[in-house]
């Protein structure tokens, strides 16, 4: 997989966060969760977005705003309108002053604000993991991501909108996936606008030279690859390949090969059950004691000390 594919669908927690926010004025959210990402579609009204330490911003019915965490923000009807609820980490919601209002602005199934209408609507979705294959996507971005709906192109952000409310068998897949589908959607746009700064790997996926082996070694990190196999994906020679690669994506084939094997297994060992053995076959290295040595070559921890961190 790709580090697009692999952000969304590599290994991390089901599930995510998923709320429908409906707002009357005056009102305004104190977003102090500290999630590594997080979504927000306007389906009504308007909502002005308000980062500590940086100038307010304007978002309109249909725009997409994708947040980095895990710095604090506050959206609400008017830059001047005091918060009156805040959002801490867990999705664990009060006043100001700490009483809960989670059962108090609940509205239904996945809604919650202070009306059961709002003349803002809002769907917003948390993701709640941080790995080391999504910080080689994420660290191309900046703090905030904002599409109009023009700029997105899609229908998602109504599919989601409708989807959100219902309660039938499989729904928080079915949830997730179209969460998953519209940032994706999201991040395509943006980092084909001008003013876009994608990582060399991104840009490297579509030339005609470095694109097919370094999806080869996105794809199949498992295979022993040589420079020799992947120039002839290419259809060029080894020398060819080897410049033209480290031309775009900034460090030789194998170099980035290890990288990602490496980020991948780092994200791996999070997972329940992983054994040492089973990663290092899935990223391509012969033996534990192989990945063990490249793993704290590289993040100066053992496997198991990562494995423990993080848990």
């Amino acid at each position: 997989m790709d580090g697009l594919a692999a952000l969304l669908d590599g290994p991390r927690a089901r599930g995510e966060f998923l709320l429908r926010c409906l707002m009357d004025p005056p009102w305004s959210v104190r977003l102090e969760d500290e999630s590594p990402l997080s979504l927000t579609a306007v389906v009504r009204g308007g909502v002005w977005a308000m980062p500590d330490g940086g100038a307010p911003f304007h978002l309109a019915a249909g725009d997409v705003v994708v947040a980095l965490g895990p710095d604090h923000w506050t959206i609400a009807d008017e830059t001047s309108t005091a918060p009156q609820a805040v959002i801490h980490p867990g999705q664990h919601c009060t006043t100001p002053d700490g009483r809960s209002l989670e059962e108090e602005m609940h509205q239904g199934v996945r809604s919650w604000g202070n009306s059961a209408v709002g003349e803002t609507v809002m769907l917003t979705g948390a993701y709640l993991f941080e790995g080391e294959v999504s910080r080689r996507l994420l660290r191309a971005l900046p703090r905030f991501v904002v599409l109009s709906e023009r700029d997105l192109g899609s229908p998602l952000v109504a599919l989601l909108a409708d989807e959100i409310v219902k309660d039938e068998p499989g729904q928080d897949a079915v949830l997730d996936r179209l969460l998953d589908l519209l940032l994706i959607a999201v991040l395509r746009a943006w980092f084909a606008r001008p003013e876009a700064a994608p990582p060399s790997w991104y840009v490297g996926q579509g030339d005609a030279v470095v694109g097919p082996g370094l999806r080869l070694m996105q794809h199949h990190p498992e295979h022993p690859w040589t420079v020799a196999e992947l120039a002839a994906a290419g259809g060029v020679s080894r020398a060819a390949f080897a410049r033209r690669f480290t031309d775009v994506v900034g460090e030789p084939p194998m170099a980035f090969l290890t990288g990602w094997r490496l980020a991948l297994a780092a994200d791996l060992l999070r997972e329940p059950g992983a054994t040492l053995a089973t990663v290092a076959r899935q990223v391509g290295y012969s033996t534990p004691f192989a990945l063990s040595t490249a793993f704290k070559r590289t993040y100066g921890v053992s496997p198991r000390d990562h494995r423990a961190f993080v848990a």
